[in-house]
């Protein structure tokens, strides 16, 4: 059966355009014009993922993300004509798990839908210890990376950094996400520590630092480790 997907959007046109490319897709669509309509429609049917516009009628949608949050996992892709980097930041650090600004391109839209349900996917079936991208192989039972099948020594915190990384392939994670997890609640101001580490990462495991494939920047809000299809 293919995957449910909650469409929660006040906006009648894009629902109709939503609409013709999910069933294009061959997804199965419920609609909901409100958050409170949304909100019982995430908790009665258990959709695989959720596509959610920020600017409802009777609540933000920030809201929604927040009380979803409080009892389920569903994969949530937030669509929103706020295109604010910190706007992005409060979905995301509530606990949304893509955002895309509208206007959007649907093939963009459709890869992020994808990779979303792949790693909702893997959360359930549980990921293997090893794991790979491009030319990296990460062991997470033995803590071991190597790099063209030869070992590279990562730091204690640069493995860190790699590993929440790869926990959440492919989703963004904002700077405080990133510095809460790897250094404590204590560092989360300290965007600092993230970029130098980040760099170093990919000194040590993209062919091109300077031109990263793997680990992307998100301008403002933080990065994504964007594994190949």
């Amino acid at each position: 059966m293919k995957p449910l997907i909650l469409l929660i959007e006040d906006d009648a046109q894009i629902r109709r355009f939503l609409r013709a490319a999910l069933d294009a897709e061959g997804y199965r669509l419920q609609e909901s014009i409100t958050a409170e309509e949304g909100l019982a429609q995430a908790a009665s049917r258990q959709p695989d993922l959720i596509l959610l516009d920020l600017g409802l009628p009777d609540r933000d949608g920030l809201e929604v993300i927040q009380k979803i949050r409080e009892w389920g996992k569903i994969p949530i892709l937030v669509l929103s004509a706020r295109g604010q980097e910190k706007d992005k930041i409060a979905a995301l650090d509530l606990g949304a798990d893509d955002y895309v600004a509208k206007p959007f391109a649907v093939g963009e839209l459709l890869a992020r839908i994808r990779a979303a349900l792949r790693r909702s996917i893997t959360r359930v079936d549980g990921a293997g210890s090893l794991v790979h991208f491009g030319p990296v192989e990460v062991d997470l039972e033995k803590r071991v990376v190597r790099v063209d099948a030869k070992e590279v020594h990562l730091t204690p915190n640069e493995y860190k950094l790699l590993q929440v990384l790869i926990q959440h392939a492919g989703k963004v994670l904002t700077q405080r996400q990133l510095l809460n997890e790897v250094w404590g609640p204590q560092h989360t101001e300290q965007a600092q520590y993230l970029r130098v580490y980040i760099a170093q990462l990919r000194r040590k495991l993209e062919r091109n630092p300077a031109r990263p494939k793997y680990l992307q920047t998100e301008p403002g809000v933080g990065y994504r480790l964007v594994p190949e299809e």
